[in-house]
């Protein structure tokens, strides 16, 4: 049966039947497909695109999420190819709608809005039925988080470490946070152009279209926000213990601890499971 669906863009997609060849440019798309049952439609994926551990194994690779090879894209001939407006570039994406392929660009900031989305994949994949309790886990699981519990603690999670960055309430990241029970201290901080006013050195300039919802912040602007807790991700920024350490030194009042990146930052499936791992993390360090 025909399907019409609009993606994040506000972009009209029109599916005469279930798509069959699906290449996901987005490394929590690929895992999403995978877990809604529909994993051996993938044809393509990026290099960076490597859950779940072992299903991804033999599926060609297209570069990377920043560096698409759009050819070799167009030469896996797809009928879905799944992008994110922030995690791809926008010259790819656009090379790709020009080719004619059809492409869901996603952009969930807010973890409920990760999990329409999965629901919306399942429904463009005809594979409603088979991810039917899935999606009720994630929808039990966002009633859960979201009913009152202990007061939130207050955190700061870097997501660079040179330019030191982090994120601001207008992100996936700031909302899975406030779902687990910590306040992002950096909520009401927008990122100033150039980098010298984002560091509080030079007067900023007008930030245009430009992304203001990831700041780079020094240490003392930590500092005066004063973390309870630190959560430092594996990714994007592979922070290690030695830098758990230099955190330890500056801010001897919080606890620092070294956390998953996927709990916090991939949207869809990775959230059912990682959500509540990531609240009885931050429960457990109050």
């Amino acid at each position: 049966m025909a399907l019409r669906v609009f993606d994040d863009r506000g972009r009209e997609l029109f599916f005469l039947r279930p798509p069959q060849r699906v290449v996901s440019l987005v490394p929590s798309d690929t895992l999403n497909v995978f877990a809604i049952g529909a994993g051996s439609r993938l044809v393509g994926r990026t290099r960076y695109c490597v859950a779940p551990e072992g299903g991804v194994t033999g599926l060609p690779t297209v570069g990377g999420t920043k560096d698409v090879d759009v050819d070799a894209v167009a030469r896996l001939q797809p009928d879905l190819v799944l992008c994110n407006q922030e995690e791809n570039s926008r010259a790819h994406v656009e090379a790709l709608i020009r080719l004619q392929l059809p492409v869901l660009i996603a952009f969930p900031k807010r973890v409920g809005e990760g999990i329409a989305h999965l629901a919306r994949l399942a429904r463009i994949l005809g594979v409603e039925e088979e991810s039917r309790d899935l999606l009720r886990r994630g929808l039990r699981m966002l009633r859960e988080l979201e009913m009152e519990g202990p007061p939130p603690v207050d955190a700061f999670v870097p997501i660079w470490a040179e330019p030191l960055m982090t994120v601001n309430a207008e992100t996936f990241m700031s909302d899975a946070l406030a779902l687990a029970g910590g306040r992002n201290v950096f909520a009401d901080r927008e990122r100033r152009y150039p980098l010298q006013a984002d560091l509080g050195f030079g007067e900023a300039r007008p930030a245009g279209d430009r992304d203001v919802r990831y700041p780079r912040v020094t240490m003392d602007e930590v500092e005066r926000r004063a973390p309870r807790i630190v959560l430092l991700p594996d990714e994007p920024h592979p922070f290690t213990e030695a830098d758990a350490q230099t955190f330890r030194a500056r801010l001897p009042d919080a606890r620092v601890v070294l956390c998953g990146g996927r709990d916090l930052s991939w949207y869809g499936a990775q959230s059912v499971e990682g959500l509540p791992r990531l609240r009885a993390l931050i429960d457990s360090l109050r």
